[in-house]
């Protein structure tokens, strides 16, 4: 499978022409979804044994750039589903890996809770056994694809184990769940970004991730490293379109009283410099990050915590950027730079924070436990 080509058939198809539609109605692209899931990218990551494409992160982080590039909205529902899918094809029944696999069943993280917030390895929803079932109650809070995903990677605490955290996959037709409003964001609008609830929502006990008590080890080997690593593909994707939005206004525009464009004006040059430096930057650091966890480095983990930081303070400095170098122009929606001025804000938000990042940075190097319960 030649993913690159796959997806960038689909980013010219579908993907790039929905986009200004999707942010300004806040819709669910889900054309854009289907697209990519006939395409065979949304089993990218998944096994061959279990019919998928059998690709790695690299692969993936490319699939998520040019998806961002494009379209930020869609960038993020494909990039909780891998971070999702690779709790699933470590732990989940051959079933579920083969759905996920066919490109058929979009699936997404629930972690995040009302109690709790961006805080995910603290969840407060409760799972309670019955016979062969599972009650789940929970607030959940900012689950991507809510209410358009066919299943939830569902955290709760555990049944009996002291552990932090249990790990469910939850079906999104399970009776007591529900989709609480719909999301109207600043930026992503189109991503269905939404509270769920679930009031003694039934499941399987099978349906069960991994141990009970270990979601939070699972969590940390599984779907974080893909989180982190996607989430700062998806920011430099949005960079890049950015910076190419800029070099087009600075080439494109003339001073006719000057009898030159902006970008024959030296100080403009020098800022878009900036720009272009700093988006190289990036993706310098991203390209080190696959690198590290290709080979094993042992500082593989430290990349995994710091780049998803960088990458998110990286983008929000470089919309500013473009947004004063552009001036004015870059208000209109035409442009596209507003919508992704928006968008590019969005990752120093998303749990783990910046903030968060930058402590679990700190600890890593200098050879404390990442949470402060564990020490």
């Amino acid at each position: 499978m030649d993913y690159s080509v796959a997806v960038d058939e689909v980013v010219a198809g579908r993907v790039a022409p929905d986009a200004e539609e999707v942010d300004r109605t806040g819709t669910f692209p889900r054309a854009s979804i289907s697209a990519l899931g006939s395409a065979g990218l949304l089993g990218l990551l998944s096994s061959p044994e279990d019919g998928g494409a059998g690709a790695g992160l690299d692969a993936a982080a490319v699939v998520i750039e040019r998806l961002a590039r494009a379209c930020g909205s869609t960038a993020m529902v494909v990039l909780m589903h891998y971070a999702a899918s690779a709790v699933v094809d470590a732990h989940g029944s051959p079933e579920a890996k083969r759905a996920i696999a066919s490109g058929r069943h979009l699936t997404t993280l629930a972690f995040s809770e009302s109690g709790s917030r961006s805080h995910f390895w603290a969840p407060l929803s409760t799972a309670k056994a019955e016979d062969d079932k599972v009650l789940l109650d929970a607030r959940k809070s900012w689950v991507t694809s809510a209410g358009e995903a066919d299943s939830y990677v569902w955290s709760s605490k555990p049944l009996g184990d002291s552990g932090a955290m249990t790990l469910w996959l939850v079906p999104a037709d399970t009776p007591g769940l529900e989709v609480h409003g719909r999301f109207d964001g600043l930026g992503l609008r189109g991503n269905a970004s939404t509270p769920i609830t679930a009031t003694s929502a039934e499941i399987p006990a099978d349906a069960r991730l991994g141990p009970d008590g270990a979601g939070l080890d699972i969590a940390l080997t599984t779907a974080l490293p893909r989180f982190l690593v996607l989430n700062a593909a998806f920011s430099l994707g949005v960079m890049e379109a950015l910076v190419a939005a800029a070099a087009d206004h600075l080439t494109g525009t003339r001073l006719e009283h000057l009898g030159e464009s902006l970008a024959d004006q030296p100080a403009r040059r020098a800022q878009f410099a900036s720009l272009r430096t700093r988006t190289d930057e990036v993706r310098a650091f991203l390209g080190d990050t696959l690198t590290a966890l290709a080979t094993e480095r042992p500082d593989a983990m430290l990349r995994v915590l710091q780049v998803k930081l960088v990458a998110a303070e990286a983008a929000a400095e470089v919309a500013d950027g473009v947004m004063r170098l552009c001036g004015g122009s870059a208000f209109r929606k035409d442009l596209g730079i507003e919508r992704r001025f928006r968008d590019a804000l969005a990752a120093r938000v998303m749990a783990p924070t910046t903030e968060a990042l930058q402590d679990f940075v700190g600890r890593a190097a200098l050879d404390l436990p990442l949470f402060a319960a564990e020490a």
